[in-house]
Protein backbone atom coordinates (compact mmCIF):
# COMPACT_ATOMS: atom_id res chain seq x y z
CA UNK A 1 0.00 0.00 0.00
CA UNK A 2 1.68 3.42 -0.99
CA UNK A 3 1.62 6.29 1.07
CA UNK A 4 3.57 9.58 1.53
CA UNK A 5 6.22 8.95 4.66
CA UNK A 6 8.09 12.04 4.37
CA UNK A 7 8.00 14.99 6.69
CA UNK A 8 4.20 16.27 6.58
CA UNK A 9 4.89 20.21 6.92
CA UNK A 10 6.89 20.47 4.21
CA UNK A 11 3.44 19.95 2.22
CA UNK A 12 1.89 22.54 3.35
CA UNK A 13 4.49 25.12 2.78
CA UNK A 14 4.87 23.60 -0.81
CA UNK A 15 1.48 24.42 -1.11
CA UNK A 16 1.78 27.32 0.82
CA UNK A 17 -2.01 26.63 2.94
CA UNK A 18 -2.23 24.58 5.85
CA UNK A 19 -3.16 20.57 5.34
CA UNK A 20 -3.59 19.69 8.98
CA UNK A 21 -5.78 21.45 11.47
CA UNK A 22 -2.95 21.70 14.02
CA UNK A 23 -0.46 24.48 15.57
CA UNK A 24 2.48 23.28 13.88
CA UNK A 25 0.41 23.29 9.94
CA UNK A 26 -2.06 26.59 10.84
CA UNK A 27 1.35 28.35 12.50
CA UNK A 28 1.71 31.53 9.59
CA UNK A 29 5.42 31.40 10.35
CA UNK A 30 5.94 27.81 9.60
CA UNK A 31 4.56 28.28 6.48
CA UNK A 32 7.30 30.27 3.84
CA UNK A 33 8.43 28.22 0.92
CA UNK A 34 10.73 24.92 1.42
CA UNK A 35 14.36 25.78 1.15
CA UNK A 36 16.76 27.35 2.19
CA UNK A 37 16.32 31.07 0.78
CA UNK A 38 11.89 30.36 0.26
CA UNK A 39 10.19 32.15 -2.48
CA UNK A 40 12.26 34.09 -4.92
CA UNK A 41 9.83 36.04 -6.39
CA UNK A 42 8.66 33.54 -9.15
CA UNK A 43 5.24 33.75 -10.38
CA UNK A 44 2.80 30.89 -10.95
CA UNK A 45 1.89 30.30 -14.73
CA UNK A 46 -1.99 28.63 -15.34
CA UNK A 47 -0.54 25.34 -15.30
CA UNK A 48 0.88 25.79 -11.99
CA UNK A 49 -1.99 27.54 -10.23
CA UNK A 50 -4.18 25.08 -11.15
CA UNK A 51 -0.89 21.87 -10.19
CA UNK A 52 -1.21 23.75 -6.58
CA UNK A 53 -4.61 23.73 -5.94
CA UNK A 54 -4.70 20.06 -6.90
CA UNK A 55 -1.74 19.26 -4.68
CA UNK A 56 -3.44 21.44 -2.31
CA UNK A 57 -6.82 19.04 -1.95
CA UNK A 58 -4.28 15.60 -2.49
CA UNK A 59 -2.50 16.41 0.69
CA UNK A 60 -5.16 17.65 2.58
CA UNK A 61 -7.41 14.16 2.30
CA UNK A 62 -3.69 12.41 2.14
CA UNK A 63 -4.42 10.40 -1.09
CA UNK A 64 -1.69 9.60 -4.42
CA UNK A 65 -2.31 10.57 -7.81
CA UNK A 66 -3.26 7.61 -9.10
CA UNK A 67 -6.48 7.07 -6.71
CA UNK A 68 -6.86 11.04 -6.99
CA UNK A 69 -7.47 10.37 -11.01
CA UNK A 70 -9.94 7.31 -9.91
CA UNK A 71 -11.95 10.15 -7.85
CA UNK A 72 -11.96 12.87 -11.08
CA UNK A 73 -13.27 10.09 -13.03
CA UNK A 74 -15.83 9.07 -11.16
CA UNK A 75 -16.53 12.65 -10.41
CA UNK A 76 -17.21 13.23 -13.75
CA UNK A 77 -19.64 10.44 -14.45
CA UNK A 78 -21.68 11.32 -11.88
CA UNK A 79 -24.77 13.95 -12.73
CA UNK A 80 -23.93 17.43 -10.80
CA UNK A 81 -21.54 20.09 -10.74
CA UNK A 82 -17.99 18.25 -10.93
CA UNK A 83 -16.12 19.66 -8.23
CA UNK A 84 -18.85 19.26 -5.43
CA UNK A 85 -19.01 15.95 -6.33
CA UNK A 86 -15.36 15.37 -6.39
CA UNK A 87 -15.05 17.01 -2.61
CA UNK A 88 -18.05 15.12 -1.18
CA UNK A 89 -16.44 11.55 -2.20
CA UNK A 90 -13.27 12.99 -1.03
CA UNK A 91 -14.94 14.10 2.53
CA UNK A 92 -16.97 10.63 2.69
CA UNK A 93 -13.73 8.42 3.25
CA UNK A 94 -13.37 6.84 5.97
CA UNK A 95 -9.93 7.51 7.64
CA UNK A 96 -12.04 11.51 6.89
CA UNK A 97 -15.17 10.97 8.54
CA UNK A 98 -12.72 9.96 11.58
CA UNK A 99 -10.81 12.76 11.49
CA UNK A 100 -14.03 15.51 10.61
CA UNK A 101 -15.38 13.78 14.08
CA UNK A 102 -12.10 14.42 15.99
CA UNK A 103 -11.49 11.30 17.34
CA UNK A 104 -7.82 11.75 15.64
CA UNK A 105 -6.14 14.49 15.27
CA UNK A 106 -5.11 14.23 12.00
CA UNK A 107 -5.61 12.53 8.86
CA UNK A 108 -2.48 10.41 8.97
CA UNK A 109 -3.71 9.17 12.80
CA UNK A 110 -6.54 8.48 11.44
CA UNK A 111 -5.80 6.44 8.55
CA UNK A 112 -3.69 4.56 11.33
CA UNK A 113 -6.52 4.00 13.21
CA UNK A 114 -8.54 2.45 10.36
CA UNK A 115 -5.63 0.34 8.89
CA UNK A 116 -4.87 -0.93 11.90
CA UNK A 117 -8.26 -1.99 12.75
CA UNK A 118 -9.67 -0.30 15.41
CA UNK A 119 -12.94 1.39 13.29
CA UNK A 120 -15.88 -0.71 12.69
CA UNK A 121 -18.70 0.56 10.48
CA UNK A 122 -21.93 -1.25 10.84
CA UNK A 123 -20.27 -3.50 13.37
CA UNK A 124 -18.23 -4.70 10.88
CA UNK A 125 -14.29 -4.11 11.36
CA UNK A 126 -13.24 -1.98 8.46
CA UNK A 127 -9.40 -1.49 7.72
CA UNK A 128 -9.83 0.49 4.40
CA UNK A 129 -9.03 4.54 4.42
CA UNK A 130 -10.94 4.62 1.45
CA UNK A 131 -14.03 3.14 2.22
CA UNK A 132 -16.94 5.43 1.40
CA UNK A 133 -19.40 5.78 3.94
CA UNK A 134 -22.90 6.64 3.64
CA UNK A 135 -26.17 8.14 4.87
CA UNK A 136 -27.06 5.82 8.17
CA UNK A 137 -23.68 4.40 8.79
CA UNK A 138 -22.61 4.29 12.24
CA UNK A 139 -19.27 4.24 12.92
CA UNK A 140 -17.34 2.93 16.41
CA UNK A 141 -14.17 2.50 17.82
CA UNK A 142 -12.74 -1.02 19.37
CA UNK A 143 -12.66 -0.32 23.16
CA UNK A 144 -8.44 -0.18 23.26
CA UNK A 145 -8.86 2.63 20.63
CA UNK A 146 -11.54 4.82 22.13
CA UNK A 147 -8.85 6.15 24.79
CA UNK A 148 -7.44 7.66 21.48
CA UNK A 149 -10.30 9.10 20.23
CA UNK A 150 -10.87 10.98 23.76
CA UNK A 151 -7.49 12.39 23.87
CA UNK A 152 -7.82 13.50 20.32
CA UNK A 153 -11.24 14.95 21.41
CA UNK A 154 -9.26 16.90 24.84
CA UNK A 155 -6.81 17.94 22.54
CA UNK A 156 -8.83 19.93 19.95
CA UNK A 157 -10.72 22.62 22.15
CA UNK A 158 -13.65 24.16 20.36
CA UNK A 159 -13.63 21.38 17.87
CA UNK A 160 -16.74 21.43 16.02
CA UNK A 161 -18.35 18.34 14.58
CA UNK A 162 -19.50 19.29 10.97
CA UNK A 163 -23.35 19.05 10.25
CA UNK A 164 -23.55 15.84 8.11
CA UNK A 165 -22.04 14.16 10.98
CA UNK A 166 -23.53 12.98 14.61
CA UNK A 167 -21.11 12.28 17.30
CA UNK A 168 -22.28 10.75 20.58
CA UNK A 169 -18.73 11.53 22.91
CA UNK A 170 -20.37 9.16 25.98
CA UNK A 171 -20.31 5.82 23.44
CA UNK A 172 -17.79 6.84 20.85
CA UNK A 173 -20.18 6.47 18.21
CA UNK A 174 -20.62 8.17 14.98
CA UNK A 175 -23.77 8.83 12.77
CA UNK A 176 -23.09 9.69 9.15
CA UNK A 177 -26.93 11.81 9.23
CA UNK A 178 -26.51 13.48 5.45
CA UNK A 179 -24.42 13.82 2.51
CA UNK A 180 -21.69 16.75 2.91
CA UNK A 181 -22.43 20.18 1.25
CA UNK A 182 -19.79 21.91 -0.22
CA UNK A 183 -20.39 24.82 2.87
CA UNK A 184 -19.35 22.29 5.25
CA UNK A 185 -16.43 21.30 4.11
CA UNK A 186 -13.84 23.60 6.43
CA UNK A 187 -10.66 23.52 3.71
CA UNK A 188 -10.26 26.66 1.09
CA UNK A 189 -10.05 24.97 -2.32
CA UNK A 190 -10.76 26.32 -6.02
CA UNK A 191 -12.18 22.62 -7.33
CA UNK A 192 -12.84 24.55 -10.75
CA UNK A 193 -9.04 24.81 -11.46
CA UNK A 194 -8.89 21.49 -10.23
CA UNK A 195 -10.99 19.67 -13.02
CA UNK A 196 -9.40 22.11 -15.99
CA UNK A 197 -6.11 21.00 -14.63
CA UNK A 198 -7.73 17.60 -15.83
CA UNK A 199 -8.93 18.86 -19.25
Amino acid sequence: MARYTGPKLKLSRRVNAPIADIPKHTTKRDLTFPGMHGYRGRRLRDYGIRQNEKQKLKFHYSVLEKQFRRYIAEATRRPGNTGDVLLSLLERRLDNAVRRAGLARTIWQARQMVVHGNVFVNGRKTDRPSFQVRVGDTITLRPKAQKIGKDSMESLPGFEVPGWLELNPSEMTLKVVAIPSTDQIPFDVNTNLIIEFYR
